[in-house]
């Protein structure tokens, strides 16, 4: 590859012509008219833009666009100069020579720029509207801010033809001068230009991210040396943005897909940090809360606290926090100063696990055994009370010692009963975990009919108050043992608490890959406080009423078990005088 030092690039030609510019006083001349007719014209434009400014302001004011353009149009033609009308935000509002609709914003222009700000404008260059190149005027309306600026041009072509003409004269007889001046400049620009020329636009592709462009542009030695260093820091910027990508995009894989909340603020307590976890358990957008103090997006003074007590000292702090937005829920916040490598304080870093579940948990557990604890506790009380009393001072009446004595059985067969729905539930439950509960193919309605058969003879209540609706074709993959326990359980508690006179339904149907077996009473009904809780064990609506009644507390939290050990839920509907629907939905089939 040839090449050649910039200085032996430009210095011949330059030399021949500064000789020639210093012999003739073509340059000059040509410079000297053209600044003149510059001058001039620019001064004429200035005035025809000052003088039509009244014309156009009452048209500006009312928006009448149409009439601007009409006006641009009548002084163009009049006066041979290009009007155009320029809003304040840049929008051009009227052009004699072009479709306002059509041109880009003016506001970037330096002439429209300049009028803008209060001065008037002026710019010498080539008009893409028009196609030539042009010399423009801006002039500002009067007003602050400015409401609109007048711009006038005019071609400079007939201004150039004067100059040729008048270098034409002058350079008569430098001729041979002029003409080897222009191989020289011809030669520079085929070498130096050229090159140029391409490392503009490899430049150009670079800055758009094409770092695959060729900078081997040719030329002088200097340009040369400028595209191999552009190439290789082209080269060197693509890896630094590839690892810096595949950095962030691992960071953003990781924090979207913690389960832990994240949210990062800095020392001004401003959030420039937060995952989709996060942004759940605070109910807010990640998007909407960049940029947000803590104060706007945790929505919690427990939270503010940790996170200026963890600014403030740069330590580790922890506490639970009970969020009430978006819902009820507990938090426990991590908070850890975020510390820069020279250890300066850049902010906090706060991790959010959300502990919920496990405060339910732990108030349903004390709740168990409180409840349990009571439960047991009443019938052990009145086995040992009544015992006490036939053993330290029978009564002497005969049928007064077998009441006793029934009520000690009774309360011991209440015991059995619980003692025996606890297994139930232990067992239902180690079956749902390590998933053994065997299943068979079951025809629905007889099974259905063997219940309500069953309920009609322990209860001679239910005698014509129970109709079953099941299709005989029906059928499901259950364990027939399981079902009729959860079935006969609800039909149980339809009976025991609805009206002894009033019909009790019990409906099987298909829909889709489930099968709906519904329970429906007439009944006083449920309010809505007590559904969420109504399958926790020992949970009572009415404690007293359930008692006498005999129920152990226990029955729905089995149903519940039931149909989860299938893989199925129980859905209650009720309302207060209106009775309640418990739905058993179950799987049709097991899924393979």
């Amino acid at each position: 590859m040839n090449r050649r030092s910039l200085l032996w690039t430009i210095a011949p030609p330059m030399f021949a012509i500064l000789a020639v510019a210093i012999a003739l006083v073509t340059g000059f001349t040509g410079r000297s008219v053209r600044t003149y007719f510059l001058t001039r014209t620019a001064a004429d434009l200035h005035n025809q833009a000052r003088l039509t400014i009244g014309e156009f302001a009452p048209l500006v004011a009312s928006h009448a666009t149409a009439a601007i353009q009409a006006q641009c149009r009548s002084f163009g033609a009049v006066s041979g100069v290009r009007f155009t009308v320029i809003a304040a935000d840049g929008t051009v509002l009227g052009d004699s020579q072009g479709d306002p609709r059509a041109m880009e914003n003016h506001a970037g222009r330096p002439e429209v720029a300049a009028a803008l700000s209060g001065q008037p404008g002026r710019a010498d260059r080539f008009s893409a509207t028009v196609g030539n190149r042009r010399l423009y005027v801006a002039v500002p309306a009067p007003g602050d801010p400015v409401p609109f600026v007048v711009r006038t041009s005019v071609s400079l072509a007939d201004l150039n033809d004067l100059i040729g003409s008048i270098n034409r004269r002058i350079v008569v007889a430098g001729l041979a001068l002029l003409l080897i001046a222009g191989v020289a400049v011809l030669l520079f620009s085929r070498s130096a230009g050229m090159s140029l020329r391409r490392l503009r636009e490899a430049a150009e592709k670079l800055a758009d991210g094409d770092f695959g462009v060729d900078l081997d542009v040719g030329g002088p030695s200097e340009i040369i040396a400028v595209g191999e260093a552009m190439q290789h820091m082209a080269g060197r910027l693509q890896e630094q943005l590839e690892t810096i990508a595949a950095e962030r995009n691992e960071l953003q894989a990781v924090m979207s897909s913690m389960v832990e909340g994240v949210l990062a603020v800095d020392c001004d307590e401003v959030v420039f940090g937060l995952n989709n976890s996060g942004a759940r358990m605070l109910g807010v957008e990640v998007r909407a809360a960049m940029g947000r103090t803590i104060q706007e997006v945790g929505r919690n003074p427990r939270l503010t606290a940790l996170v200026q007590e963890v600014l403030a000292d740069s330590r580790t702090h922890e506490c639970d926090i009970h969020l009430t937005i978006p819902g009820e829920r507990w938090v426990q916040v991590h908070g850890t100063p975020l510390l820069s490598a020279d250890g300066a304080l850049l902010g906090g870093l706060l991790v959010l696990n959300d502990i919920t579940r496990l405060r339910r948990l732990e108030n349903m557990r004390r709740d168990f055994v409180a409840n349990v604890s009571h439960e047991l506790k009443t019938p052990i009380t009145a086995i040992r009370g009544f015992s006490e009393t036939l053993l330290e001072d029978p009564p002497d009446d005969e049928q007064e010692r077998r009441r006793f004595l029934s009520i000690i059985i009774a309360q011991a067969d209440r015991l059995e009963a619980i003692i025996s729905d606890l297994l139930d539930l232990s067992r239902l439950e180690q079956e749902t975990d390590q998933g053994t509960l065997e299943r068979t193919p079951t025809s629905l309605a007889p099974l259905l009919e063997r219940v309500v058969q069953d309920a009609r003879d322990s209860r001679s209540t239910a005698e014509g108050r129970i109709d079953l609706a099941c299709p005989a074709d029906l059928t499901a993959d259950v364990n027939p043992r399981l079902v009729a326990q959860a079935v006969g359980n609800l039909l149980a508690n339809a009976l025991k608490y609805s009206p002894q006179d009033s019909p009790v339904t019990l409906a099987c149907r298909r829909e889709g890959d489930q099968v709906l077996i519904a329970v429906t009473d007439r009944g006083p009904g449920i309010a809505a406080e007590h559904l969420p809780r109504l399958c926790e064990r020992f949970y009572r609506v009415d404690k007293a009423r359930s008692r006498q009644l005999g129920g152990t507390g226990l029955g729905l939290a089995i149903v519940k078990h039931i149909a989860q050990a299938h893989g199925g839920r129980l859905d209650i509907r009720s309302e207060p005088g209106k009775g309640s629907t418990f739905t058993l939905i179950l799987p049709a089939e097991v899924p393979a």
